[in-house]
């Protein structure tokens, strides 16, 4: 089975395609500042540059530069984030497309876009199954009690609590760590940090806890969404700065995070940069970041009474060794030791723990991708 699976940004288009026979990686590639004139689209060793109006033209593009482009794709994954009450992996109905929807309001970023490219590929590939694998569904297993909040139950009933999402990214974790230690039983948190963000208790290879909410838009800072935030301030902010509810939201949503503090960029990369040239803001903003953290960490460690591994995952999990080592800084008491020495790595599977570190860390890149093939081809094989 040849599995295509996508992964969507508000402006962006990422996939790679799968043969599952031997799970060989044929393609990988993608498209970023979708909607604007200087839109680039580049897929293996292929590139283009130009207009391109919305996703269904970026994904012409990809289909195009494919290696061998007359491939029959067989399916089509993808990495979804909200459906509510629909969790796990199901193929793509006329309900599940309604479902999203009626989520676009408290996932904004995520599912106008996703439905969005679901309806470009079933127009350019109608006889191609399409299979959404819910963020959420590996989360599944988190108990009640880590789940609920103390809102009126009427509310809980209506489906107000925390579902975590980056679910196809810590399930990769908690299967590749298994591998690499050789060990099922394993008590890790999943840091999976980059312009999307979140940390995960996984026991067992089970998720216990997550670090996002109802919404996406919760947990740790991200790069220009807003993360943990008190609802109750908004009684203070919008007589304040004149701003509707939903202006509000918006600005949560596209003004918060690294970008809001720092005034720089929501690029973790350029946000360190600046710090490094003396900007105090850009300096704060990291801080935040690596305070969110070390808070879940923390709170993770009494949930799973203690860590067998750390990992950190995501663009700026696996790529800033400054981030690693404040994260890691001061938690001798817990056991977490790094070896700056080791930490210097970037992008690769490698242990950064001192040797005597009693809790192992680790950098594992993180394959979302792979993940979503696998569901996609279980629930077309009539899988679970």
């Amino acid at each position: 089975m040849i599995v295509l699976v996508s992964n969507i940004g508000s402006t962006s288009f990422k996939f790679r395609l799968y043969d599952m026979n031997g799970e060989r990686e044929l393609a990988r590639g993608g498209a970023e500042r979708i909607g604007s004139d200087n839109a680039a689209v580049k897929v293996g060793d292929k590139a283009w540059t130009g207009g391109l109006a919305d996703h269904g033209e970026a994904i012409d593009h990809c289909l195009r530069l494919l290696p061998d482009p007359n491939v029959k794709i067989d399916a089509i994954g993808f990495k979804a984030v909200h459906g509510g009450a629909i969790s796990g992996a199901v193929r793509v109905t006329e309900e599940v497309i309604r479902t999203m929807t009626e989520f676009f309001d408290i996932a904004p970023a995520h599912n106008p876009p996703y439905v969005a490219a679901m309806k470009a590929f079933a127009a350019r590939l109608p006889k191609v199954p399409q299979v959404a694998a819910f963020e959420t569904a590996f989360h599944q297993t988190i108990p009640a009690s880590r789940t609920t909040y103390g809102v009126p139950w009427e509310w809980t009933q209506a489906g107000v609590r925390r579902y975590g999402f980056h679910g196809a990214s810590h399930r990769y974790i908690a299967v590749r760590s298994a591998e690499l230690l050789g060990c099922k039983d394993l008590r890790v948190i999943s840091c999976h940090v980059g312009g999307s963000s979140s940390i995960c208790a996984i026991e067992g290879g089970k998720s216990v806890a997550n670090s996002f909410a109802t919404t996406p838009q919760s947990g740790l800072i991200h790069n220009n969404r807003v993360g943990d935030f008190d609802p109750y301030a908004l009684l203070k902010v919008l007589p304040a700065f004149e701003l509707t509810f939903e202006q509000a939201l918006q600005e949560m949503a596209k003004k918060g995070g690294l970008l809001g503090i720092s005034g720089v960029s929501n690029d973790h990369r350029d946000v360190e940069q600046a710090a490094a040239q003396g900007n105090e803001r850009a300096k704060l903003a990291l801080d935040v970041l690596v305070e969110s953290v070390r808070h879940y960490v923390g709170a993770y460690l009494a949930v799973l009474n203690g860590a067998d591994l750390i990992v950190f995952t995501g663009g700026i999990g696996e790529n800033s060794a400054a981030f690693r080592e404040a994260v890691c800084a001061r938690m001798d008491y817990a056991g977490i030791k790094l070896d700056l020495l080791k930490n210097k790595t970037r992008g690769k599977e490698e242990t950064i723990s001192a040797d005597d570190s009693r809790v192992r860390i680790m950098v594992i890149p993180t394959n979302e991708e792979l993940i979503v093939a696998r569901q996609t081809q279980d629930v077309l094989a009539g899988g679970n």
